[in-house]
């Protein structure tokens, strides 16, 4: 990967695989066909704005390292270190989240009198298997993930084709009336920080910044076709899941499995091997998300320098000089987290909540550096070529910011007023002021590295 081989296909394939989840793009749909409503709405006033400063800051600032590096440039070391290490540990809490979706599948497919502890050592395996393929290094990852990108948009394809069937077929299980996609304030509060997550993502490819082929052309042309088609497959993903499920049945956790049960039967007697094929196929891409976003983090905490702290975190594999120590780092966290909360609960949903909620909070804290970084960098480094640059100037790249940074924090809000999911509030506050405090004692002990040399 030495060469700069990621193409213009391959980055695109890359972040679609990033962005696009199947274990937690169906939890809005619990409020209704009004989440189809939101989904685009967020696209709009989040996603745009979002995936054009992500496109300008790659283009520009193609380093190692991404939002690390673009944060580190406009507000200094300490900032850059805190966002490295917060887009780090964020993997570790949500690979456990994502293998716990895996888990729980895989029982009601193929092990339904599977026990809590055989479905803990199933997540523990999958996040190991994570390990050793990153562990092979970048180009391994990459072409991992450009074949899983494929799998996920089928996946997300045949749903809505199913749900059009469906619908003709037995009838839609929602109502689909105009006036069933105004949304409620209230439901949008409660779902938007599960869309806005789903929808994050278009600055991991720049984590590989140097390793892109014209990144001054390939990352706008990326985030053009990569958000067009993954903001329609969420939509048309939605639209399934509502056309055979009722909104009042959907489940964070289980409302992905019955759905595809359910719309596989409009293939009557081929329904069990379509859903089988699917739920295989599904199961696979929740691998290679976390192939992807453990590669990003790794490479974007490097890009913090964080590595440099001690010798065990740069330490580097003799044979595929990639960074092992990071990556079982992360699998040891992850492993850590399936114990304890399979030991304190035996419900997959509770156990999923508690582990994602905490992770998408510790996500977000990244991005209020992001957005004005941006702004920051525009006026204080107008010297710096701009392959591609958001239209309308200063004011264009303020706005698109403004938009970011107030739909971020009024997530990290929306977070903290329900409690976190799972989490008691007073955990999810001590959680993340511990996190925040380990991110300040890494630039520390960094600093006090220097100055001994």
């Amino acid at each position: 990967m030495e060469n700069k081989q990621v193409s213009l296909v391959k980055s695109i394939l890359f972040t679609i695989c990033s962005i696009l989840v199947l274990d937690s793009f169906v939890s809005p749909a619990i409020i209704g066909v009004s989440s189809i409503t939101i989904w685009v709405i967020t696209a709009i006033v989040f996603f745009i704005p979002y995936g054009l400063i992500s496109a300008e800051l790659g283009a520009a600032y193609p380093d190692d390292g991404g939002i690390a590096s673009w944060v580190t440039r406009a507000f200094g070391e300490k900032a850059g270190v805190l966002v490295g290490w917060y887009y780090w540990i964020n993997v570790g809490f949500w690979m456990p989240a994502v293998f716990v979706a895996f888990a729980t599948w895989f029982s009601y497919a193929f092990a339904s009198a599977a026990s809590p502890w055989i479905l803990a050592g199933i997540a523990v395996v999958m996040c190991w298997v994570v390990v050793w393929i990153g562990v092979r290094g970048i180009e391994l990852s990459v072409t991992v993930s450009s074949v899983a990108a494929i799998m996920k948009a089928a996946v997300m394809l045949l749903f809505g084709f199913m749900g059009i069937s469906y619908g003709i077929k037995f009838g839609l299980a929602n109502d689909f009336s105009l006036h069933s996609f105004a949304p409620s304030f209230g439901n949008t509060t409660q779902y938007i920080a599960v869309i806005a997550y789903n929808l994050l993502g278009f600055e991991l490819i720049g984590a590989i910044g140097s390793k892109i082929k014209d990144p001054g052309r390939t990352v706008p042309k990326m985030t053009i076709f990569a958000g067009i088609a993954i903001t329609a497959l969420f939509v048309f993903g939605t639209f399934g899941i509502l056309a055979a499920i009722p909104a009042s049945k959907v489940d964070t956790v289980d409302g992905f499995y019955y759905a595809l049960q359910e719309l596989c039967t409009v293939f009557g007697p081929a329904a069990k091997p379509v859903f089988y094929v699917t739920i295989v196929v599904t199961l696979l891409t929740l691998v290679s998300n976390m192939i992807t976003w453990s590669l990003g983090a790794n490479e974007t905490l490097m890009g913090a320098e964080l590595d440099k702290r001690s010798k065990f975190l740069g330490h580097r594999s003799k044979k595929y000089g990639t960074p092992d120590n990071l990556y079982y780092i992360l699998g040891a966290v992850s492993t850590l987290l399936i114990a304890l909360n399979y030991a304190l609960s035996g419900d997959a949903n509770e156990i999923f909540w508690t582990i994602f909620s905490f992770s998408t909070l510790i996500f977000f804290l990244s991005y209020l550096f992001m957005f004005p970084a941006a702004v920051k960098l525009r006026f204080s480094d107008p010297d710096t070529e701009r392959p591609y640059s958001i239209p309308g100037g200063k004011f264009g790249i303020t706005l698109c910011a403004i938009l970011g940074e107030l739909v971020i924090g009024a997530c990290v809000v929306f977070l903290f007023k329900d409690s976190g999911g799972g989490f008691p509030l007073w955990v999810l506050i001590i959680g993340t002021l511990l996190t925040t405090a380990t991110g300040f004692w890494l630039y520390a002990a960094g600093r006090n590295k220097d100055e001994e040399i």
